[in-house]
């Protein structure tokens, strides 16, 4: 029988949820949150869902999946502030999964596709005085494989969970100016930074301690004489003003480097002109109540500061896209981020998984998943989540197509990220099926010890270990187990993780490793693979056990 854990996030949470600035690189003064109570309906459904918590889970007040395909209806009426409107009226929402129309006032504004990208309507014209009515149709269909799903299955179980449909993040609204900034990137191109707005706009930049820089034809490099490195030790952040015209927004930057250079005998991914290990931790995304969406904003902190007490520095977000707050959060508190990109496709067990396991890991992947629509729908989503994303300093690595799943021209589709962005590390192929157009050779390791031996690229162990421990009372399904290798006491499980570590993963560091990836930071309804349990209430490990390990792998790239 499966239990309904909850965070204790979750268990305190009052008031309106994620009320908070929900866009922390691109922040104006206005602002208005329309998370809460909705009314929802959907086949013989009728009643009211806590926005923004998709109807599967706990939070949303429904706890129900509806049929695939079907409709899912969300209304509910809103009155502007007095003095709200500066010309424009934006509606954002951050994700809903997969299909969205939006409608106000009964007067149909525009539609989104895509589960994991943001969507931005201009309301203006549909607005009446007083009181406004917001509806949004969504429709989810996790049988159409062309879209992006991640770890998404009906019959959920082993490392496929519990589905989500709906909206899953903040929906929003704020005001601009007639002729406003619509874009912004920000590009690290080493001690410089090269900020961009669009469309094209005049202006000024405003940073504290380094003065003033014109923005021209909406474009401006600042390059800091003395430039404050950031990094997971010392996540230093510029604050900045942007002025255009009549708008007037706040964001912030980073100066890093990354850099592949030749260390001694092996090729070592470089940060800020060192060679740096990337010691680091799979991370689903996924929460016991909420499931794509925690609680509160402090459950992405919690996280991120107890994986940081470990002595990790690097979470690889594993086929999911999260809220914005989440890269905000491991900007400002130092974690490097490895994102990966979400698969589509078809996956098939023997090809993907049992085989390269055994070691069968060749394979060509040009025609592979040649279905020309599931291609479309991969590359268009990946470019938005790049683009998306890519102003956030913590993410220093893309990840395209994992252990072979809906991979297709690796080589190609990689040339096409370089083209998305050329100043990140990029993984073509995480675990197997390597190809020749990747920065890294990535590698995963389960079952067998890790024996792996460094060539012409960068050498990236990115996923091994898995193991299981459950905590009683802690545990989603108590009657089944995914991972990789039980552990019967929490002693056990401590010995086996830091020899793992030690006789291992050290060792193979100075032989060229200069990542490692473990699986993984919680549990996951039936994986028991996390150094946290699911409802994030119980770490596994101490922090005197880990951190000399983190000093060590460190201390060995050196």
């Amino acid at each position: 029988m499966l239990c309904d854990l909850t965070t204790r996030e979750g268990e305190a949470l009052t008031g309106t949820p994620w009320d908070i600035y929900p866009r922390p690189q691109m922040r104006r003064e206005s602002y208005v949150n329309l998370n809460g109570e909705w009314d929802f309906s959907c086949q013989d459904y009728e009643g009211k869902i806590t926005v923004p918590f998709c109807p599967e889970s706990q939070l949303s007040g429904v706890k129900r999946h509806f049929i695939d395909g079907l409709e899912l209806f969300y209304s509910r009426r809103f009155t502007l502030p007095e003095g709200f409107c500066l010309g424009r009226v934006l509606l954002h929402i951050g994700a809903a999964d997969q299909f969205a129309s939006i409608f106000i006032n009964g007067t149909f504004i525009g539609s989104h596709i895509g589960g994991y990208t943001n969507m931005t309507f201009d309301i203006t014209d549909a607005l009446c005085p007083g009181e406004n009515c917001l509806e949004i149709d969504c429709r989810d269909d996790l049988d159409n494989k062309s879209m992006p799903y991640g770890k998404q299955v009906i019959k959920r179980g082993g490392m496929w969970y519990t589905p989500v449909s709906g909206i899953w993040q903040t929906v929003w609204l704020e005001s601009v100016p007639e002729t406003y900034v619509e874009k912004l990137h920000i590009t690290n191109r080493g001690a410089a930074v090269e900020i961009t707005i669009e469309p094209a706009l005049d202006g000024k930049i405003t940073v504290p301690g380094l003065g003033e820089f014109a923005l021209v034809a909406g474009r401006c490099t600042i390059a800091p004489e003395k430039p404050h490195w950031w990094s997971p030790e010392d996540p230093y952040l510029y604050d900045f003003t942007l002025e255009a015209g009549e708008d007037r927004i706040e964001s912030y930057f980073a100066i890093r480097s990354l850099e592949i250079k030749k260390v001694g005998d092996y090729q070592r991914l470089c940060l800020n002109g060192k060679p740096y290990f990337f010691h680091g931790l799979l991370d689903q995304g996924y929460w016991p109540d909420g499931i794509y969406t925690p609680a509160t904003p402090e459950c992405y902190v919690n996280d991120i500061l107890e994986m940081k007490r470990l002595g990790f520095n690097t979470l690889r977000k594993h086929i999911k896209v999260e809220m914005e707050e989440f890269y905000y959060q491991c900007d400002k508190l130092g974690m490097i981020v490895f994102q990966d990109m979400v698969n589509n496709g078809d996956y098939s067990f023997l090809r993907d998984t049992a085989l390269p396991t055994i070691g069968i890991q060749k394979l060509k992947d040009r025609n592979m998943h040649k279905n020309p629509i599931i291609r479309k729908k991969f590359l268009e989503t990946a470019e938005a989540v790049v683009n998306q994303l890519k102003n956030h300093p913590c993410i220093c690595y893309w990840t395209i197509f994992n252990e072979g799943w809906g991979q297709f021209d690796a080589d190609r589709v990689c040339a096409q990220f370089r083209q998305w962005d050329d100043t990140r590390f990029i993984d073509a192929t995480s675990g197997w099926f390597r190809r020749r157009n990747t920065d890294v050779d990535s590698r995963h390791v389960y079952f067998k010890p890790i024996r792996l031996k460094a060539g012409n690229k960068p050498l990236v162990l990115s996923e091994f270990g898995g193991f299981v421990y459950k905590e009683e009372g802690h545990v989603f399904n108590p009657d089944q187990t995914y991972g990789y290798g039980t552990c019967k006491s929490r002693k056990e499980y401590t010995v086996k993780l830091r020899e793992l570590y030690l006789m291992q993963v050290l060792p193979a560091v100075e032989k060229g490793l200069c990542a490692a990836i473990y699986t993984q930071v919680s549990d996951v309804e039936d994986e028991a693979n996390g150094l946290l349990t699911y409802d994030r209430k119980i770490c596994k490990i101490s922090e005197e056990e880990m951190l000399p390990i983190a000093e060590a792998l460190q201390e060995a790239i050196k």
